[in-house]
């Protein structure tokens, strides 16, 4: 269930601060990215299904850049199905990334969609980032109506439309109580 959709991949996901402390869910652990969760994390960046509303796969010089950035970085949280230790998708928290609020945006492998888990991830790092912060903010395609469905699940509000990356995007926020 992508979100943010990129035009051109970044090559290099940005280090951002964020919680390091791992955050658990009833069936869910959330993470610092492992090199042995590459593979899993690659084939988001790579399976059109994911990067439908993403801009498309990532091409190879960028994942191998990617791939040697991602590991232990600050902000990216591989989620993980606590039963079976599977990795279901990624999960990233940037502060201050969309106009000095901190962005929350997810990717899950299709094999894992309609389960709960991503509503369930993103339910978590929402939480963990309203602690500290007075807002969080997620962006989606307008035609995404899984993602739409999933961020207003989580208590997120849609604010404003505009168009990004030669698609129409929403945004949706939520405030601390």
């Amino acid at each position: 269930m992508p979100v943010s959709p990129s035009p051109t991949p970044s090559p290099v996901p940005s280090p951002v601060p964020a919680p390091t402390a791992p955050l658990t869910t009833d069936r869910l652990l959330l993470r610092p990215v492992r090199t042995g969760d590459l593979p899993a994390v690659t084939r988001l960046w790579t399976d059109p299904e994911v990067r439908r509303h993403l801009g498309g796969p990532v091409t190879e010089p960028v994942i191998r850049i990617r791939q040697r950035r991602i590991v232990g970085a600050s902000g990216f949280h591989a989620v993980i199905r606590v039963e079976d230790g599977v990795l279901l998708g990624l999960v990233t928290v940037e502060p201050g990334a969309r106009n000095g609020e901190t962005e929350v945006s997810y990717q899950f492998l299709p094999e894992h969609w309609g389960r709960g888990y991503a509503r369930e991830a993103v339910g978590a790092a929402v939480a963990r980032v309203l602690e500290t912060a007075p807002s969080v903010v997620a962006v989606t395609q307008e035609a995404n109506h899984r993602s739409r469905r999933l961020l207003e699940a989580v208590g997120l509000e849609h604010v404003d439309s505009f168009v990004e990356w030669d698609a129409r995007q929403v945004l949706y926020r939520r405030r601390r109580a």
